[in-house]
């Protein structure tokens, strides 16, 4: 008995034990109840929503960050003319009332070095006339200083006004000393970066050990779903994942006997990481995704493999060795799915080689293969930045043709004439080689029809349903202190005295307004309804909850518009660009009830 006190178990050994007697059964979708507002009726309802997993990174096994499956049927909130007229009474009834009363980084630049078939040497230095130009650049782009704290940039970009400007110098300061417009001219989606700044602590605020041990603690996070345990050794990758929640003791262990800790979603747990994504999906016009990933020394987390997504990889503890690897064909250039895990013997040398150290930065795009392992003298954490993953010319194509050739076939009715009787004499594969008159004429029909469907392809709609995707796709933003004070979240609506105080909202024709964000809103047009789609209601979690938007009617399109053309300037609600004052007053109510306005001054003294 008192030999069995003594031995120990790991949590990895457990597991193993438990895989060596079948693998662990998947826990079933549990189903969550959640609440819908409908404003056509003022009543709450119940509705069950499926519990959607988040962001999960390996497609199909090891990928740093994968995709999630679409809900392909929707539900969302809906706001109707019912509700503006609600707001024009309400707008009415108050008015009345109111009648009465860093240390110099080093970077590695690609296209400058030939890169040596021995290991482990980097990129040669770049040539002293293009160090001119890029110093040239820096000094015009005037990025935030590289000493500059986290929390020092964040204050900074309180101070911008416009959110895109925001996400263009947030991005700058991640890839600094490199111009935005050295990198997306010579880096994005063509080669590697990597940046080596001894600064280490250059990303200190973003992430820490010391904040995913307290989120352990705190937090309910689940195996599988928030938490991955991996392993890569002897040319073997392993997930460990255990059923039910992810308790620190159990964690550890797993770390201290040679797993790596995967977080999926540090968005939905950590507010810095929440801030700075939510920033960033601005400048790409791309969900912004992260996982982060804890590695023991002298260990091993995945298999060389590529992703999907463009990657940035943000050394914020400790050291990483890394190798990086070409596309092996022109079929995994820019792929548009993450690969399996490739054996060593199958991804050739590496183009690039190099140890991350805190404050370094490696970028490479979709399809470029990489591994990386800790050395024997420390442990690393980093952050996988992520973006663009389906956002390409082939993605928007797969929802404008499908488009173009159904408005095709109901306006033109040579789209509706029937194929040659003999045509099938002459093609498909076994008479592909066949030389035939008929054949070619019959290419030449297909060419043809082809070519005019150009001109029933709706493509606006197209990218609008991108951007609906996008859109649902997006975190929410974060509200500074002063935003939250001039918006819908300032409010005193409170119970107060037995009966609700300060519920109305004390909108004038002189009451200065603008958008919170330029980024949050996109109007629609869905059949003979015109949608406004936003993302301050969104989840941290992705695809929580179901797509958000509003129906508007058309004479208030002209006054969103016009609040998007004026942004970041405030304008008057008396200036918005509606037939009456009561319409003006009511559109300013519906948005601001939204989240989506903010005033220029508190409506009620702070």
């Amino acid at each position: 008995m008192e030999e069995l006190l003594r031995t120990r178990v790991s949590a990895l050994s457990a597991y193993r034990s438990v895989v060596l007697h079948g693998e662990p059964k998947k826990q079933p979708p549990s189903l969550a109840c959640g609440l819908s507002v409908s404003p056509k009726s003022q009543k709450i309802k119940k509705r069950s929503t499926k519990r959607q997993t988040p962001r999960v990174c390996p497609v199909p096994s090891g990928a740093i960050n994968g995709e999630q499956p679409r809900d392909t049927h929707p539900i969302p909130a809906v706001v109707d003319a019912a509700a503006v007229k609600l707001a024009k009474r309400r707008r009415a009834k108050l008015r009345s009332r109111l009648v009465a009363t860093s240390s110099g980084p080093r970077v590695a630049l690609q296209e400058d070095c030939e890169w040596s078939p021995v290991v482990g040497k980097d990129c040669l230095a770049a040539t002293a006339q293009q160090a001119a130009v890029h110093e040239k650049e820096q000094a015009s782009a005037q990025p935030f200083q590289a000493d500059s704290s986290l929390r020092h940039l964040f204050q900074e970009l309180a101070a911008v006004p416009h959110s895109r400007e925001k996400a263009a110098r947030l991005f700058e300061w991640l890839i600094a000393p490199i111009s935005l417009q050295q990198f997306f001219n010579q880096y994005w989606e063509k080669k590697p970066l990597l940046i080596h700044r001894h600064n280490p602590s250059y990303y200190q605020g973003l992430f820490s050990t010391a904040e995913f041990d307290a989120i352990l603690h705190d937090q309910d996070i689940q195996f599988g779903v928030n938490l991955d345990v991996t392993s890569y050794k002897d040319g073997r990758r392993e997930t460990h994942n255990p059923l039910g929640r992810a308790l620190p003791a159990l964690v550890w262990d797993f770390y201290r006997n040679g797993c790596s800790l995967r977080m999926l979603n540090p968005q939905a747990f950590s507010p810095t990481i929440w801030r700075f994504l939510s920033l960033l999906q601005e400048q790409f016009g791309s969900m912004v995704g992260a996982n982060t990933y804890l590695t023991p020394a002298g260990t091993q987390g995945f298999a060389p493999h590529y992703d999907d997504i463009e990657a940035f990889i943000v050394q914020l503890e400790g050291k990483k060795h890394w190798c990086v690897y070409k596309p092996r064909s022109e079929a995994e250039v820019l792929p548009q799915f993450s690969s399996t895990n490739f054996a060593q013997n199958e991804i050739g040398e590496p183009i690039l080689e190099t140890v991350l150290e805190a404050g370094d930065l490696l970028y490479f795009p979709r399809g470029f293969i990489h591994q990386g392992d800790c050395l024997p003298e420390a442990h690393s954490l980093h952050i996988t930045v992520s973006s663009f993953q389906r956002n390409s010319w082939g993605d928007l194509l797969e929802k404008l043709l499908p488009a173009a050739l159904h408005m095709a076939i109901e306006e033109d009715v040579e789209y509706r004439q029937g194929l040659p009787i003999d045509y099938m004499e002459y093609t498909g594969v076994l008479h592909s080689d066949v030389i035939d008159p008929r054949r070619t004429a019959f290419m030449k029909k297909v060419h043809a029809l082809i070519t005019k469907l150009m001109n029933y392809a709706p493509v606006d709609a197209a990218v609008d349903q991108k951007a609906k995707d996008f859109f649902h796709d997006c975190l929410p933003p974060v509200l500074t202190e002063m935003e939250k004070a001039h918006s819908v979240y300032g409010l005193p609506a409170r119970w107060e005295n037995g009966d609700v105080q300060d519920v109305d909202i004390p909108f004038s024709e002189n009451t200065q307004v603008r958008l919170l964000r330029y980024g949050i809103i996109r109007l629609c047009s869905e059949g003979d309804r015109t949608l406004l789609y936003y993302t301050t209601e969104n989840s941290r979690v992705y695809h929580k909850e179901e797509p958000k938007y509003c129906e508007i009617e058309p004479e208030y399109t002209d006054g969103i518009e016009f609040l998007l053309s004026c942004y970041p300037k405030y304008v008057r609600v008396e200036d918005l660009p509606c037939d009456t004052l009561e319409d003006r007053v009511a559109l300013a109510t519906i948005l601001f009830e939204k989240g989506l306005l903010v005033t220029k001054s508190p409506l009620f003294p702070l």
